[in-house]
């Protein structure tokens, strides 16, 4: 239970800091935590291409920065391809 928290808090963290580097605003704390949670695995799978995730683990952590980058690349393609405005 502690993990699902753990994640919240930092893809709202994420989140916030993506939003602020792109000068990207969501007014929602809810849709700045899930922006961050989406960047948080898109940054799990960069770090995946790098090295191997622990035995058995589906996912790679992310961490924060990695999540923080991901976030940036999801707000980038969202307002590329005209999701996110």
């Amino acid at each position: 239970m502690l993990h699902i928290i753990w994640y919240i808090i930092i893809g709202f963290i994420a989140g916030f800091i993506a939003e602020h580097v792109m000068h990207f605003r969501t007014g929602h704390l809810l849709l700045t935590t899930i922006l961050g949670i989406i960047g948080s695995i898109v940054g799990g799978l960069i770090a995946r291409l790098f090295s191997k995730p622990a035995e058995g683990a589906p996912f790679h952590p992310a961490g924060l920065i990695l999540s923080i980058i991901g976030a940036i690349i999801v707000v980038f393609i969202g307002r590329l391809v005209g999701i996110l405005s």
